[in-house]
């Protein structure tokens, strides 16, 4: 029997099913995330075998976030459960990252406080703004991301800080992919004041 509410030949425009795989790969990102945690704890500052385990778990991480966007985008399983949790996954995963790098003192508290506040804060907002309209990641966005994981990567690697030129090559990674997190802040933020400001005009009451 046809839908009364679609036309003839036309299937109903629903959601797909919130337990497909992009989403479980999504919320097995969330799951390795105490996981990675652990394993630097348990590494106690030795760039041991623990520091090792928990490179890999990150490298995973890492891999799932990109393969959870191609799956749902190839096979049309983008659901509003994917568009919260995604996002979520990403800050949980780098900013664990971030705060653990600077306990163990291979990054800078500075530049972690300032890439949190600004990844929390825009995820807050663009969570904000679902009702007004989407925004998506734009270049800067993704570049920072990129930027971000190869950073962390470097830093997590389990060398001796004798070998301080590794570490400088991870550190300026981190500053530029803070600089760029930073512009990229702002302009998701005029975005933001723009799409507020079209739309109060529109419901603006013309003489």
């Amino acid at each position: 029997m046809t839908n009364q509410n679609v036309p003839a030949g036309e299937q109903p425009n629903t959601e797909p099913s919130a337990l497909n795989l992009p989403n479980i790969l999504t919320t097995l990102r969330i799951v390795l995330v105490p996981f990675f945690v652990w394993f630097l704890i348990l590494d106690a500052e030795q760039r041991g075998l623990w520091r090792w385990w928990a490179l890999a778990v990150f490298a995973v991480a890492m891999y799932t976030d990109k393969l959870d966007g191609d799956i749902a985008r190839a096979r049309g399983l983008i659901t509003n459960f994917g568009k919260i949790a995604d996002p979520i996954a990403d800050k949980l995963l780098t900013g664990a990252a971030l705060i653990m790098l600077s306990i163990t003192n291979d990054l800078w508290w500075w530049v972690t406080i300032v890439i949190l506040v600004r990844e929390w804060g825009i995820t807050l907002m663009r969570f904000m703004m679902l009702n007004r309209a989407v925004m998506p990641a734009n270049k800067g966005g993704k570049l920072k991301t990129v930027l971000q994981t190869v950073g962390i990567a470097i830093l997590l690697l389990p060398v001796s800080h004798d070998l301080s030129w590794l570490w400088w090559i991870g550190t300026i990674i981190m500053l530029i992919a803070m600089a760029i997190t930073v512009i990229t802040g702002i302009d998701y933020v005029r975005q933001a004041i723009k799409i507020s400001k079209d739309q109060t005009d529109d419901h603006r009451p013309t003489n």
